[in-house]
């Protein structure tokens, strides 16, 4: 493994949590083990890494590309994060505002519903 690789994990355990990552780690297999050295490399090795914008502002940036792109499947992990990276509901709130207007309201809503019950999971895990 490269560098990259182990600064990758790193950060992304600092983002994700040591209990997803490991979920994550243990649900990889051979298939799909090249897949997951190229994002844990990329992703969370030199993008997530930089620090040219803060962890917050990442998040933000994240959520409300993953949402104006309707690629909703990623949006309650990153939610999560919200916990670690700084990032209120609030600012969670605006970000979703803000797709609306540029992306669509339509995928904004879906993107709010899932920020609430996700919330709502995590309230009721503490």
């Amino acid at each position: 493994m490269s560098n990259r690789y182990d600064t990758g994990m790193n950060v992304r355990r600092r983002i994700l949590g040591d209990a997803h990552v490991d979920r994550a780690e243990a649900a990889k297999t051979a298939f799909d083990a090249p897949f997951q050295e190229l994002i844990t490399e990329t992703a969370w090795g030199n993008v997530w890494a930089s620090s040219g914008i803060p962890d917050r502002e990442r998040s933000m940036l994240t959520l409300a590309l993953l949402a104006a792109l309707g690629n909703f499947d990623e949006i309650p992990m990153h939610i999560r994060a919200t916990a670690r990276t700084g990032a209120s509901k609030q600012d969670v709130l605006e970000v979703f505002q803000h797709v609306a207007l540029y992306a669509g309201v339509p995928r904004a809503n879906h993107a709010l519903k899932l920020a609430k019950e996700t919330y709502a999971e995590m309230e009721a895990e503490t």
